[in-house]
């Protein structure tokens, strides 16, 4: 349960429903027995800001059958625009138990105002991730309170029930303190049953607020500070002011939790319709991998994506010929689906929990926590390699090595129980981000000249280019690309547009052709040069921190390989030795390597301008030598230069490739200056 103010409670933000009596109605009735209320806290009279929270608190309570969540508060409204505080929403999962509201209060010149007296909720029973395949059962109920004034203080309590059929009476979550909460009196608290006392882990920046009794704790905060994390660091260095709790002794123990469930709902009836589709996947084809890959594809075609959190969904499965059968189904019921596939083909497989949300950096170093995870996906061992198969991603996504995800930490699922395993990571072996850019000058300095753009895109910003363009025709890309282009300071026509997605090299892939201005500067009588599109480079900024914050946290990047090439063929009428360039360069700092190489050959001038992460995180020391070397970052833009009576420029004693030579697709290692080639044609 989060809490919209500066204080939140969270449990798992996997909340499954359990199929139970419906419980679809606000309830009012009093507190809790266990649940706890802080004094409030006065108000000072030169108080600024919005608001003042006299008093907030948030209480998770562990029982044999799962939590309950308390949230309450007192806050006092200084200025109008927090008479938003006013618009009251508690969702909840009806399968768990109607949420129990204990106040609703206005204070006003001392005099209370019972608004549930008068208003009452309504209950909101949309889905409201409906547009994102997304099936919750999650019901909401709103209220507006009447006539809230600046000055007076609104008072809000109320518990909401959850509970988990797939983990029964084991518990996790996380209680924490925003870092920027308004100013006021916060109270997070955790209490138990007698024999449910979990595991607990407390961030140091929480220790000295902490108070212990035999079956609870409470962290008090009064006007917290604000905490940010190191500027600059890994991900890891935001998990501040957290408490988690967990009942599991391990990530082994959540791994063996896991793995039954997928195991019996990849269980296919004796009858299954998918033992078919097995049998005709293997007629098919002769070796492992292509089997795999043609069941993949199945579940990726043939079942569309829907996540349902529905009659306990949240966490268990649904049987692989249920999905089937209904041709839809979440990243669970088609991990499930893919597994009975391909234990149908004798292919030794198993699911693995994730991270989609680039939350995993730091898993290690905590408490087991089912909740950490938000994907399931298989790995499969296939001619002694492990590959990972996703049957979320569209067609074009077969099975790989390394997942499309940047995962840090994952949790193979497995009945003996398997550890949280790293996935290691390696600096990128072709571009993430490739622009070829072939200017076409035969015809004269000051004609208009023939381009061609071809931009190429790996990794998840590839698939979501995929998303966008394969859902339309050609001539639909085509007749939107021209609309935007055509008359614009790039383009006088746009007559070609092809898109394509090449599933070798895992890269989306649009070339525009057409005609368009070459910006040359210069005296026309005299010198004449062009700055080269993508050529130069913005000096990298320094890596430093304020003296209130951690000076032994690394600095972190995110990876990044970037390539540019751009050739121009040259005037026909003009001598090449009048054709010169400005600085080629190779630098590396704060574990980039930046590149940038220029040659003349052949009537064409080739520019080949790269930067790519070698390395994520580098520590203090080496960034501290990097900033005293920013001086000599060459930030210069890429230039060529047109001057009939220079004597003949020197070359740069390197092959650079041109954008009309090789295939990039396929092999872009002149990226990463590695390009050779025979002189001899």
């Amino acid at each position: 349960m989060l809490v919209k103010l500066g204080l939140s409670a969270a449990v798992c933000a996997l909340v499954s429903t359990a199929a139970m009596a419906r419980e679809d109605q606000v309830k009012v009735g009093p507190a809790p027995k266990w649940a706890t209320l802080s004094e409030p806290l006065p108000v000072p009279d030169d108080q600024r800001g919005a608001l003042f929270v006299r008093r907030q608190d948030s209480e998770v309570h562990l029982d044999k059958d799962g939590q309950s969540t308390f949230v309450a508060y007192r806050t006092r409204i200084l200025q109008s625009n927090a008479l938003q505080l006013g618009n009251i929403s508690i969702s909840w999962n009806p399968a768990a138990g109607a949420p129990l509201v204990h106040t609703l209060t206005v204070y006003r010149d001392g005099i209370a105002r019972d608004v549930l007296k008068d208003s009452h909720f309504e209950i909101l029973r949309r889905e409201d991730q409906l547009e994102q395949s997304m099936l919750s059962g999650i019901l909401t109920a709103v209220l507006q309170v009447p006539d809230l004034r600046v000055g007076d203080e609104l008072e809000l309590s109320y518990t909401v029930r959850e509970q988990d059929p797939t983990m029964g009476s084991d518990s996790f979550g996380l209680l924490f303190l925003v870092n920027s909460p308004p100013p006021g009196r916060f109270r997070l608290g955790l209490s138990w049953d007698d024999g449910q006392e979990p595991r607990l882990m407390i961030s140091p920046d929480l220790e000295t607020m902490v108070q212990r009794s035999n079956q609870a704790i409470s962290i008090n905060a009064d006007m917290p500070a604000t905490m940010n994390p190191p500027k600059s660091a890994p991900p890891r260095y935001s998990w501040q002011r957290i408490a988690q709790f967990s009942d599991f002794d391990g990530w082994q123990s959540v791994s063996r939790r896991f793995a039954p469930l997928y195991a019996e709902a990849a269980t296919l009836d004796q009858n299954s319709p998918l033992k078919e589709e097995a049998a005709r996947i293997a007629a098919a084809h002769d070796n492992e991998k292509d089997r795999a890959e043609a069941a993949l594809a199945l579940v990726q075609q043939q079942v569309r994506y829907i996540y349902i959190g529905l009659n306990s969904g949240n966490l268990t499965p649904a049987r692989a010929d249920q999905t089937w059968e209904r041709r839809y189904g979440d990243c669970k019921g088609k991990t499930a689906m893919l597994l009975a596939l391909l234990g149908q083909l004798g292919i030794e497989a198993e699911a693995v929990l994730a991270n989609n949300s680039n939350g995993d950096d730091g898993l290690d170093q905590r408490l087991p926590n089912p909740g950490m995870f938000d994907h399931v996906l298989v790995r499969a061992q296939i001619d002694g390699k492990a590959y990972w198969l996703d049957g979320t991603l569209p067609k074009v996504v077969v099975a790989s090595q390394a997942p499309i995800m940047p995962y840090r930490w994952v949790l193979p699922l497995s009945a003996e129980g398997k550890a949280l395993e790293q996935v290691p990571w390696k600096p990128a072996v072709a571009p993430d981000n490739l622009v070829l850019y072939e200017i076409d000058a035969r015809d004269g300095i000051d004609q208009t000249a023939r381009i061609e753009i071809t931009t190429v895109k790996r990794g998840i910003v590839g698939l979501g280019e995929y998303f966008q363009f394969s859902s339309v025709t050609d001539e639909q890309l085509e007749n939107a690309v021209r609309q935007n282009a055509e008359g614009g300071s790039s383009w006088n026509t746009v007559e070609h547009v092809t898109y394509r997605y090449d599933v070798a090299t895992q890269a989306s892939v649009l070339k525009i052709s057409g005609t368009g201005p070459v910006d040359w500067e210069g005296d026309e009588g005299g010198e004449r040069w062009l700055t080269l599109p993508g050529g130069g480079f913005n000096p990298p900024d320094r890596r430093q921190r304020g003296s209130d914050q951690d000076k032994s946290a690394p600095f972190y990047q995110e990876p990044e390989f970037d390539c540019r090439v751009t050739s121009v063929r040259l005037p026909r009428q003009t001598a090449a030795k009048d054709w010169s360039y400005n600085t080629s360069f190779e630098k590396q700092f704060f574990g980039n390597n930046f590149r940038r190489s220029f040659e003349r050959r052949d009537g064409t001038i080739r520019m080949v301008r790269s930067s790519k992460t070698w390395q994520t995180e580098i520590t203090p020391a080496e960034a501290a030598k990097d900033n005293a070397r920013l001086t000599d970052f060459d930030n210069s833009m890429a230039r060529i230069f047109y001057d009939r009576n220079s004597a003949d420029g020197p070359g740069s004693g390197k092959k650079v490739a041109a954008t009309f030579e090789g295939d990039w697709i396929n092999d872009a290692t002149s990226c990463d200056g590695h390009w050779e080639k025979d002189q001899k044609q």
